[in-house]
């Protein structure tokens, strides 16, 4: 940001962001070393660490050993100050987690489908009851089976109610909170990434086929690729035979698509695809859903790949938990949001 520009509100929010993350990082730290660690003068920090205590914020831990003077404070972020949430709408079910500011999971569950068929009555209504019941949510994180730019989904097949709708707009306007939304496979990618404690410098794909079509979540050099449109991932527009693409290969006129990869054709759409990613963008691994690939079928999608693809090429195949994976990620954007106020 630039310092002509920072207005008094602005930098206070810079000011609170880095000491909340940095006492989160650390553990706890006294004055002078927030003062060092963030470049800000020590009676600033003192400003605001009696405030933010006031406010219950921060908790004192104890006083460091004296060197000659007086013994210093030392504090610690009260990860019970601010709580999210963070929840997906599917076609089957609608999972969500409540989380406090070191990420802990205070509650997890699922609800019935209807939030996502019905309109916005019943999704809102169940949004309410919890934050009625837990009143310190200060962010919440919504993922969704479409394509989202700045919270307003724009593509989103089955669901046309929620055609253009601005999900983040209509929410922090009914409940005056940050609201991050986004897709679902760049969650899962991103969750997968973070709860592995992968090399930030991986390069990442997420496959599902899903209860509404495929998808993919990119990851190159730990960062989610969302494209110039945010776009990208929607694989179900990849050609990949004469007359069908991915879509239209993994259906294979044979109608809804089983839960279970298993068909030969769907394997051999999926090692195209598979191919088609190695040539492109050289991932290190590539991620199956546990639901839809066991190791058998992961064997075969290596073998079939390597039909296209010299073997040596072929990153790491693997399966994960994708609901989890999912829920991860849009946790980890619910505390970004809840401690710096921006999202990603």
């Amino acid at each position: 940001m630039n310092e002509l520009f920072i207005t008094p509100k602005s930098r206070k929010k810079v000011i609170l962001r880095g000491i909340r993350k940095t006492l989160l990082e650390l553990g706890s730290a006294t004055k002078v070393e927030l003062s060092d660690k963030l470049g800000i003068s020590f009676p600033t920090i003192s400003k605001f660490l009696v405030q933010m205590e006031k406010d219950g914020e921060l908790i004192l831990v104890g006083l460091d050993d004296s060197s000659g003077g007086r013994r210093a404070k030392r504090y610690a972020y009260n990860p019970e100050h601010m709580l999210g949430l963070a929840l997906f709408l599917e076609r089957t079910e609608t999972n969500y987690t409540i989380f406090n500011c070191l990420g802990e999971v205070k509650e997890q569950g699922k609800t019935s489908s209807v939030l996502i068929d019905d309109d916005l009555k019943l999704l809102t209504k169940f949004i309410e009851d919890i934050i009625a019941k837990y009143s310190k949510i200060s962010s919440m994180a919504i993922g969704v089976p479409g394509s989202v730019d700045n919270g307003r989904i724009f593509y989103i097949p089955g669901y046309e109610h929620f055609q253009n709708f601005d999900f983040k707009g209509y929410y922090e306007d009914r409940f005056s909170i940050p609201v991050v939304v986004e897709n679902d496979m760049n969650a899962a990618v991103l969750g997968y990434h973070n709860n592995k404690r992968n090399n930030d410098n991986q390069s990442l794909i997420y496959l599902y086929s899903g209860q509404n079509g495929p998808g993919a979540g990119i990851m190159i050099n730990g960062d989610v690729v969302r494209g110039s449109t945010f776009f990208s991932g929607e694989v179900s527009f990849v050609p990949q035979y004469d007359d069908r693409n991915f879509l239209q290969a993994l259906k294979n006129g044979s109608g809804p698509k089983k839960a279970t990869i298993r068909e030969e054709y769907e394997i051999d759409a999926i090692s195209r695809l598979v191919a088609t990613f190695v040539a492109i963008i050289n991932p290190h691994t590539i991620i199956f859903c546990n639901d839809e690939v066991n190791k058998l079928i992961r064997d075969q999608i290596v073998i079939g790949s390597s039909k296209y693809i010299p073997v040596e090429h072929l990153p790491e195949i693997t399966m994960s938990d994708w609901k989890q994976d999912y829920l991860y990620g849009l946790q980890n954007l619910g505390l970004d949001l809840m401690i710096t106020g921006t999202s990603r």
